[in-house]
């Protein structure tokens, strides 16, 4: 793994988590750490979309990676400002195009994600033109050193459980790694980090640490990103959806281990299993350090 991350989780933020006291098991006290958890609603334009349940670390990132995701919008769309009021929990995406999607918001599905994902009904329609890149590579040394390096980053997870890791990747460089109560929100936050940053898509790699499910299939196609890892496991439709996209799906990615269910044409084995190390105890994601 070659150079730093461009941005990271900063797990010692106020106000991402707080100190609470209780007992354990044998009734003595403890004192842990929680994440926080607040609502954030957003507007496109004049119109309100959604209330998401969030850390609230980055509204910007999450807000336009939710619209971008959400097919709300378009690649063309010139963004001329977006604001966010912390005390009144309110971020607001402004563009020049006038926008008006009362219809499509009649039709949320909500997904299997965490706190609640949604997704919109006519977001199939984008998914099924999208092409991803056949060029795209995996090696699995690659794939070692990035699951090694991700699961030792200091983050959030670690400093408190009880929420999701997201990694926008370039061969075996981690570049951008992103944490929230709902995978989904992790994802938008990356994809609006990728549209306000113009990010091309086609070279990189999405490692999350939740649940290989349909929306994370969805996001990830969306966002034109060709390869999808999971230290995680699969749901049937997400395989479905994966192998009807073209896209690399890899889960169980732990140490030396991985299944691929998808795309698998992608992948370079140019690395011996044996020759890598079994993922530490302490790295396994069953909990946190303050568990502990």
């Amino acid at each position: 793994m070659t150079g730093p991350y461009l941005l990271q989780p900063d797990p010692l933020h106020p106000g991402l988590s707080t100190a609470v006291t209780g007992i354990d098991q044998n009734g003595n006290a403890v004192d842990t750490k929680v994440v926080t958890e607040k609502p954030l609603t957003l507007f496109l334009n004049a119109q309100e979309v959604v209330t998401m349940m969030t850390i609230g670390d980055h509204p910007d990132l999450l807000a336009v990676g939710y619209l971008k995701n959400q097919n709300m919008l378009a690649d063309d769309d010139v963004i001329t400002g977006i604001e966010h009021d912390d005390d009144l929990d309110v971020v607001i995406v402004r563009t020049e195009r006038e926008t008006n999607f009362e219809e499509k918001l009649k039709k949320k599905v909500r997904t299997s994600g965490c706190a609640q994902g949604t997704v919109f009904g006519d977001v199939m329609e984008g998914f099924e033109t999208v092409s991803l890149s056949t060029d795209a590579r995996l090696k699995t040394s690659w794939l070692y050193s990035l699951t090694k390096a991700i699961n030792t980053t200091p983050s959030l997870y670690l400093e408190a459980g009880a929420i999701h890791g997201c990694v926008l990747c370039q061969e075996d460089r981690p570049l951008v790694y992103m944490e929230d109560v709902g995978r989904h929100n992790a994802v938008d936050k990356i994809a609006g980090w990728m549209v306000l940053n113009d990010i091309p898509a086609h070279d990189k790699m999405f490692y999350t640490t939740g649940r290989l499910t349909s929306e994370m299939v969805i996001k990830t196609v969306m966002m034109g990103i060709p390869i999808l890892v999971s230290r995680s496991g699969f749901t049937a439709w997400g395989v479905e959806l994966a192998r009807q996209a073209g896209l690399t799906l890899i889960g169980r990615a732990r140490g030396k281990r991985f299944v691929a269910l998808s795309g698998q044409e992608r992948i370079d084995f140019d690395l011996d299993p044996g020759s890598v190390e079994d993922e530490p105890e302490k790295n396994r994601r069953k909990g946190s350090l303050a568990a502990e």
